[in-house]
């Protein structure tokens, strides 16, 4: 590992998920890491964009808790399965992380939609074009057309989803929840236990989708311990 700084806290600042509470990180720069380095980092409840790890450091409050998959143990509900019925003429490739110029066009268009956000050129290829560690892209595509794109770390024994996008006008796929299926299928397929969703927070609608894959484990910030959930 290649460190571009010491490790930092930022200022506290408005949470971004849940309302009325106070949000701060401990964060680093760093490049060059092995699959064992990030899966340390990922065990610990350490996230990333591009060369920026980040984790939660807030006064007061744990709601955001790490959460990953058992990929020898995915259990499909009734309502998962239908959405992979309906895509089951979506084909998926995984490989190396390769920018194309529509990629972004679709970034751009799904920020907009889903969240009235406009992110930059330079923004978008540091967060997701600039490695750090090994990393994986997955494209979804229907008839030909490029409908989804996901971006992934690989450690040592995980994928870990960084972030995923999708053309809206497919948003009946529920590409979303597809892509959690066939990505952590893919972790199973090559042999690693483990599936990264990021963060859970139980009171935000947009993050507590999460808890609804199975068998899932979460980390126990005290203690740092990785706790399954009940069956």
């Amino acid at each position: 590992m290649l460190l571009h700084s010491d490790l930092k806290r930022s200022p506290e600042s408005d949470c971004p998920y849940l309302k009325e509470k106070k949000w701060r990180t401990d964060y680093f720069f760093a490049s060059g890491l092995t699959g064992d380095e990030l899966e340390e980092l990922l065990s610990r409840g350490w996230r990333k964009f591009g060369i920026y790890y980040f984790r939660p450091s807030c006064l007061d409050c744990e709601e955001c808790v790490p959460i990953r998959l058992l990929t020898s143990d995915i259990r499909l509900s009734k309502s998962m399965k239908r959405v992979l019925r309906k895509g089951g003429d979506i084909e998926v490739f995984f490989h190396e992380p390769e920018y194309r110029d529509e990629i972004f066009q679709m970034y751009q268009k799904h920020s907009h939609v889903r969240f009235e956000k406009t992110s930059s050129h330079s923004d978008f290829m540091h967060s997701f074009y600039m490695p750090s560690c090994p990393g994986l892209q997955s494209e979804y595509f229907l008839d030909g057309i490029l409908v989804a794109v996901g971006f992934l770390d690989i450690s040592s024994a995980a994928l870990s989803s960084i972030y995923f996008i999708y053309d809206t006008d497919y948003s009946e796929y529920s590409l979303g929840t597809l892509s959690v299926i066939k990505e952590a299928q893919y972790a199973a397929s090559l042999g690693l236990p483990y599936y990264y969703l990021g963060y859970y927070v139980k009171d935000n609608s947009s993050m507590s989708y999460k808890n609804s894959f199975h068998r899932n484990e979460k980390m126990d910030w005290k203690t740092g311990e990785w706790i399954i959930e009940e069956d």
